[in-house]
């Protein structure tokens, strides 16, 4: 007998590559299906040019699965990687892109000379956080009123170890 989930075909494996400004439109579809708050066009077309080398989409199937936005920030004491933005499409979720696209952007961060990984995420968005947790990531404190609807953002890093 054959169980259901051995029934499922393979699912094609995503390719991660830098971002380019025909990618645009389709960051920002992901961008609209995914956040209530969502960036416009320009700010996407600005961060090209503003993080190119930090900028990734996963494309899969032929198309625009997924896309992570990160910045190097250097405090003067320290270097580190912001994850800024990070969405992966409804229809490629739990494949496994998500974490690819994090690994990728905190390999590029390493390479930038960075020590560690900070992002910020909603307080109540508790698959995020154990997502970022299963990635490494660490509670470090909370933002009051971070977003735009007045709700607090937890602050999570993980720190690299070579």
């Amino acid at each position: 007998m054959i169980k259901s989930r051995d029934a499922i075909p393979p699912k094609t494996p995503a390719r991660i590559r830098r971002a380019g400004p025909l990618d645009v439109d389709a960051i920002y579809a992901i961008e609209v299906e995914s956040f209530v708050e969502a960036w416009d066009k320009q700010t996407f077309a600005e961060a090209l040019s503003y993080y190119p080398t930090t900028f990734f989409v996963a494309v899969c199937d032929g198309q625009i699965a997924g896309f992570i936005i990160g910045a190097i920030e250097d405090t003067g004491e320290n270097i580190y990687g912001h994850i800024c933005n990070f969405a992966v499409s409804s229809q490629f979720r739990n494949r496994g892109i998500g974490r690819q696209l994090m690994l990728r952007t905190e390999h590029q961060f390493a390479l930038e000379l960075a020590t560690g990984s900070q992002l910020e995420v909603r307080e109540s968005n508790i698959p995020a956080q154990k997502f970022y947790r299963r990635l490494g990531y660490q509670n470090v404190f909370f933002v009051g009123g971070y977003y735009a609807n007045g709700e607090d953002a937890l602050v999570m890093m993980k720190w690299f170890r070579f």
